[in-house]
């Protein structure tokens, strides 16, 4: 399967200190020595939702995508008004690919936006914090729950 069901990326509850009500527990990552404060998104509910109709997320806030098992990944923004990065990491936390500054879907259909190899993880961070951080394939993702 060259991708599994594409998934709605969405902005990040806490954008303003404030809990979105259907937040999950906040865990947080460390990428290139800088840390993340992240939603959690575990099941195909919060997946399809994720960062939908929010606004704006602090700098040091994102979404973190937690998959079963590594396939081949395609997100989408539809529903999203920030633009985004998205960090596509395999079973290891190595980051497989990476696709930055992808805008908001302003018309159906929306594009999607696929890893370049098997991902079981994605994280997604505001448009252009990858570039800002440097991100490389190969690079390990922290992630504590």
């Amino acid at each position: 399967m060259l991708f599994r069901a594409m998934r709605v990326v969405t902005a990040f509850g806490l954008a303003v200190g404030s809990v979105n009500a259907s937040a999950q527990a906040i865990s947080y990552v460390v990428l290139k020595g800088k840390t993340f404060y992240v939603e959690l998104a575990e099941n195909d509910e919060q997946h399809a939702r994720g960062l939908m109709f929010r606004e704006q997320m602090a700098p040091d806030r994102g979404m973190f995508f937690i998959f079963g098992a590594e396939f081949m990944q395609a997100f989408w923004m539809k529903n999203t008004l920030i633009p985004l990065d998205m960090l596509y990491f395999d079973q290891k936390l190595r980051l497989v690919s990476a696709q930055t500054n992808v805008p908001p879907c302003k018309a159906d259909p929306c594009p999607s936006y696929p890893s370049s190899g098997p991902a079981q993880y994605v994280l997604e961070l505001n448009a252009g914090t990858a570039d800002k951080l440097g991100v490389k394939p190969g690079d390990v993702l922290e992630f504590h729950r």
